[in-house]
């Protein structure tokens, strides 16, 4: 929604309000110098000098600070343009930068950044301003590097993304997102799998989900997922789907992607041990999502998860289950795991040597099976003495009185 010319002028008079310190400096300095700051220095939105030029998707450079602000009071448009913004991330600008870093030492007016208003802890603030420095400093590698350089960035900035809810911010202000979701379509299979594990680390903060999505991610993930140049590529990637489609919307439009849940499934058959949980935790995501859950059956995961319960190695039996568990609230997926002629006898083993949650979803699946028609699954269950010890325990009862019926 573009907002009217009224509004966008009232919000940016209250961001030049809030800006007055700054700009209290800005006049001293050039009051001092006599020298009038060149408009192509000075920020849009506050006219005050740009000490730290960001650009916006519409292509625009604001300071950092001001259109920090912006963003941050709701605003989803460019103030210059009006142009709704397709992502919210800041792209350092840093030839401007570096031209009004000359300017200012030709003019003998102190090049001063984001004057902190806060008493905080000074060391924190320290790491803090390196974090985002060397942020900064990647970015623009990625930016104008060759493969090589790219590489060692992304690699650098997946380090950096791995641990700390102030990284992952700091890295995406920086504006990494944009160019870590263009190099997910590199040939150099190392790029690729930095790029996919650096906007896996990244994804863990929670506004970043939405920005790397609006950075159109989802495709080249997907394509990664499918077709990574490397297994370890792929996992990841696996990894970032789960980690995006916490958000309920994510889980739409994941879910209704033709290749996001076939490459799921391949990589539960192709994958490592960890490649497989990958693919099994997010899998279990999309199905909790009820449209998503008829495409889950329709794709062929109901045989794929029952073999995986019978493959010791696969390590995944928790993940199976609960993903069939799920899969019980669609008649679709009802119809196939009932036509399976091996899954009572390896419930009824996981009910004996299973863990809780395998227990769990194990009961979930044989109550669900007797339910609407289940009456050979009931007989099946009668007849098989290893289902009766369990008949005793809470939860169970249905047994022992089915049990004493026959």
């Amino acid at each position: 929604m573009i907002l009217s010319s009224q509004e966008n002028e009232k919000a940016k008079e209250d961001i030049k309000q809030s800006s007055a310190s700054s700009r209290d400096l800005d006049q001293f300095s050039t009051s001092q110098s006599l020298v009038p700051i060149p408009d192509e220095f000075r920020c849009p939105i506050t006219l005050d000098l740009m000490r730290d030029p960001v650009i916006v998707a519409s292509g625009h450079t604001y300071d950092r600070n001001s259109i920090s602000q912006w963003i941050n009071s709701g605003h989803h448009t460019c103030p210059k343009s009006g142009q709704t913004l397709i992502h919210m991330a800041l792209i350092p600008n840093y030839a401007l930068k570096s031209l009004v870093h000359q300017w200012c030492q030709e003019n003998n007016i102190p090049v001063i950044e984001c004057a902190s208003s806060s008493s905080s802890d000074s060391a924190t603030k320290v790491a803090m301003d390196a974090v985002k420095m060397t942020a900064e400093f990647l970015v623009g590698k990625l930016a104008m590097g060759s493969p090589d350089i790219q590489r060692q960035a992304a690699y650098e900035l997946r380090l950096l993304a791995k641990t700390g809810m102030d990284n992952r911010r700091i890295i995406a202000e920086a504006g990494a997102i944009p160019f870590l979701v263009t190099l997910l379509n590199s040939h150099d299979p190392r790029i690729q799998e930095n790029a996919v594990t650096a906007l896996l680390n990244l994804s863990i903060f929670d506004n970043n989900k939405i920005l790397i999505v609006a950075a159109g991610a989802m495709d080249n993930i997907i394509d990664v997922l499918e077709s990574g140049k490397t297994m370890e590529a792929r996992e990841n990637a696996a990894a970032a789907i789960f980690s995006l489609s916490i958000i309920d919307d994510f889980k739409a439009s994941i879910g209704a992607h033709a290749k996001a849940v076939p490459a799921l499934l391949g990589l539960l058959r192709e994958g490592t041990a960890a490649g497989k949980k990958d693919a099994a935790t997010a899998l279990f995501n999309l199905a909790v999502y009820n449209p998503n859950k008829a495409t889950v059956v329709v794709a062929g995961a109901v045989p794929l998860l029952i073999d995986l319960l019978m493959d010791d190695k696969a390590g995944i039996t928790d993940e199976a289950l609960g993903i069939l568990a799920s899969l019980l609230g669609c008649s679709q997926g009802l119809q196939e795991i009932r036509k399976s002629r091996v899954l009572v006898p390896l419930l009824i083993d996981l009910l004996r040597f299973g863990s809780a949650k395998g227990k769990e979803n194990s009961i979930t699946l044989l109550l669900g099976l007797c339910k609407d028609g289940g009456e050979e699954v009931a007989r099946r269950l009668l007849i098989n003495p290893r289902s009766i010890p369990f008949s005793a325990k809470p939860g169970c009862c249905w047994v022992s009185e089915s049990s004493q019926k026959g």
